[in-house]
């Protein structure tokens, strides 16, 4: 199975794409979608959409894993974000692929076994599952790889039951 995991965010979004067979992962692709901060808001998600219109165009993800908002603090960087997720599901919806949404702390245990887990244990983890030479990098690819590792784990756990 095919799989886009992303990190939603207004000015860099990650992404990361895996195959996925039986306990095998393979890395396809990764990488960032920026968009400027003096951009409106309207253009930036546009260019967001745009942009995971290419990349679902290119590599044919069968499904996507999406981080779940986890905020505490900021309601406007949790309402800005939200947009951007907003597009993200819109794009998957229109390219017919199957949409799911992981937590932070269900990444965190389906990558390092631990919930709680630190920034660099889980992208250490992402080397190691992926066969990587080096960490991936920025860490915003990094986190949707994980994503993507995350939805693997979970889609292979569903389907033996």
């Amino acid at each position: 199975m095919r799989i886009l995991g992303i990190d939603p965010g207004i000015a860099t979004t990650g992404y990361g794409i895996i195959e996925g067979s039986g306990n095998r992962l393979t890395l396809i692709e990764y990488g960032t979608i920026l968009t400027k901060p003096d951009l409106v808001l309207p253009k930036r998600l546009n260019l967001l959409f745009s942009d995971l219109a290419l990349i679902m165009t290119a590599f044919k993800p069968e499904a996507i894993a999406v981080e779940e908002l986890f905020f505490n603090t900021n309601a406007k960087t949790a309402l800005i974000v939200g947009h951007a997720r907003g597009v993200i599901l819109l794009a998957g919806e229109r390219y017919g692929c199957s949409i799911f949404g992981y937590t932070p702390p269900q990444v965190k245990m389906a990558v390092t076994g631990y919930g709680h887990a630190k920034k660099d244990q889980i992208q250490a983890m992402v080397k190691t599952l992926l066969n990587l030479d080096k960490i991936p990098k920025p860490d915003d690819a990094a986190d949707a790889l994980a994503i993507a590792i995350c939805h693997s784990h979970s889609h292979r756990i569903k389907s033996l039951s």
